[in-house]
């Protein structure tokens, strides 16, 4: 999973708070990379109703894991693929 697509879209959202617009609805994205590279954590939530994406993912494990939080795979890639910042 390191070389996809998905890889290369999560490490080009900026770290930190950003404000960003998925599926026409606008979405406060919190980012944070730690332990030198080995974890990157996201949680988005939608501004206008209570959809969140959430999820931790581990780019030196087996070749990049996955961990969303209380959700699907898909709904995690598909946010991180299709999220543009504002």
């Amino acid at each position: 999973m390191n070389e996809s697509e998905f890889y290369e879209k999560l490490l080009a959202l900026p770290n930190g708070a950003n404000d960003l617009y998925y599926k026409k609805q606008r979405y406060l994205l919190r980012k944070e990379t730690l332990l030198e590279g080995k974890l990157i954590k996201i949680y988005a939530e939608d501004l206008a109703s209570t959809d969140i994406i959430s999820g931790n993912y581990y780019p030196t494990m087996k070749n990049g894991m996955l961990r969303p939080c209380e959700m699907s795979d898909e709904k995690v890639i598909d946010f991180v693929l299709y999220a543009q910042i504002i």
